[in-house]
């Protein structure tokens, strides 16, 4: 089961280019706005995704004075009323790309991230489009010091993932859907804070692009990571190293 993560290149490359630009607080600040605001107020303990937001937080060591400061002020109804939406695509040579927003201005958003498709060679596909491609899974990432390889793999199993990968001294811990609560539950009660936690989705099938294309693959995932109403980018390709 442990082992070389199959979801860790996607996953660590996009976190270290929004710490490199400095937008993984913005981002989280709007999930936190997001999750106050629609998920049932500003008290933790009584909204789940608040609580995860915030879990998040502590794991990239967002100030305490920041977080406070971003429930607070949704409480008070002074932050932006963002709304979600998500924009599903093809890159270069076929690849799928699946894009999470929360916008403040649907039309803007929508203009922008169909002019980055355009200009680096993919396209904007219709709602449902990569509904085969991806699936949605409970993923958590948390460091493996001190803690018994093989016994929080079988821990972690029994209490219903579906499996636990560890490289580079970071497990991830990966479960259906459904099984997202029990895991968080399970982790509180270890008193195992997650580095990150939350679902993601994941492909089912990958696509390679060929080399000569890759750069333009990667310059349109980052124009899209870029972008402040972007919170999340998937996708599913592979460099085609033949």
């Amino acid at each position: 089961m442990a082992g070389h993560s199959k979801f860790a290149n996607i996953k660590h490359r996009k976190g270290a280019q929004d710490l490199k630009r400095g937008k993984v607080f913005t981002k989280i600040q709007k999930e936190i706005t997001v999750a106050v605001k629609t998920g049932g107020g500003g008290d933790p303990e009584m909204n789940p995704r608040l609580r995860l937001a915030l879990a998040n937080a502590r794991g990239v060591n967002m100030p305490k004075d920041n977080i406070e400061r971003a429930i607070k002020k949704a409480v008070g109804g002074q932050g932006e009323n963002y709304i979600e939406v998500t924009f599903e695509g093809y890159g270069p040579d076929g690849t799928a790309v699946f894009v999470e927003c929360a916008t403040d201005n649907n039309t803007r958003t929508v203009s922008n991230i169909r002019s980055y498709f355009n200009k680096y060679g993919g396209s904007l596909g219709k709602d449902g489009c990569l509904e085969f491609i991806f699936t949605r899974k409970g993923i958590f990432h948390l460091k493996t010091e001190g803690l018994d390889e093989d016994d929080f793999t079988m821990e972690m199993i029994d209490t219903g993932a579906e499996d636990v990968e560890v490289e580079d001294g970071i497990f991830t811990v990966i479960c259906e859907m459904e099984e997202f609560g029990n895991i968080s539950k399970k982790l509180q009660e270890l008193q195992i804070e997650p580095l990150e936690a939350g679902l993601k989705r994941v492909p089912s099938t990958t696509k390679a692009v060929n080399q000569s294309n890759y750069p333009k693959f990667e310059k349109l995932i980052d124009i899209i990571e870029d972008d402040d109403d972007v919170q999340k980018v998937y996708h599913n390709a592979v460099l085609n190293e033949g």
